[in-house]
């Protein structure tokens, strides 16, 4: 067989078997990333197709205010993906920034209505936009202790931090945009992921302008 033709058969079998390093896990996370980042660049896409939308609230302080409005997200089909309450730097409002997906047109709407509620000071969809964007996700991994150097070094170019450490798993920290946990999470996922939490995404605008 020739060298053209065995490089071609290994890459069909790592196709079919998945990555089998380091180097091939790290490939395939980086490949990842820059797809995804493509993907959020990419200009040629039809206003309605379904995506990912992040938006932010200032909202009253007060009960019953985010069963409200998530009900107006409900109404009209939309999945929130992910939800961050926070409280604002006045007490008496809080901060939530939204992660959904739909089509822009019914989200306009969504808004529209969203800012007629009562305890909503103001609601904007920040998608388009250059902001500050981070989340944090907690990773447990099963790692044998003769798998050890290799997850740790592994998860070290991930840019992950080292929790905690048993007889058989590793527990991960990472922060960082949304991408780049979709990309730890893949990657270490062929190790067996234990647990996994995410906090949802975080935004805050660039500069002096107020995020809401």
């Amino acid at each position: 067989m020739s060298n053209a033709a065995t490089q071609n058969a290994n890459r069909g079998s790592k196709a079919v078997l998945g990555p089998t390093t380091f180097e091939d896990r790290l490939e395939q996370g980086r490949m990842l990333e820059r797809a995804q980042r493509r993907t959020k660049t990419d200009s040629g896409l039809p206003s309605d197709q379904v995506k990912g939308h992040t938006i932010s609230l200032l909202v009253n302080n007060k009960p019953g205010v985010l069963i409200r409005i998530a009900l107006v997200f409900a109404r009209r089909g939309f999945n929130i993906d992910s939800l961050v309450v926070s409280p604002s730097s006045d007490e008496n409002f809080s901060v939530m920034n939204i992660d959904v997906s739909g089509d822009k047109k019914t989200l306009d709407q969504i808004i529209k209505q969203v800012n007629k509620l009562v305890d909503v000071v103001h609601a904007t969809d920040y998608t388009d936009e250059d902001l500050i964007q981070r989340e944090l996700a907690l990773i447990k991994v099963q790692c044998k202790p003769e798998q050890r150097p290799e997850v740790l070094q592994l998860a070290h170019a991930l840019d992950c931090v080292t929790l905690d450490l048993s007889e058989t798993t590793v527990t991960f920290q990472i922060t960082g945009p949304t991408e780049r946990l979709d990309n730890a999470q893949m990657v270490l996922s062929s190790y067996g992921v234990v647990e996994m939490i995410r906090t949802g995404k975080l935004i805050m605008a660039r500069g002096e302008k107020v995020t809401s």
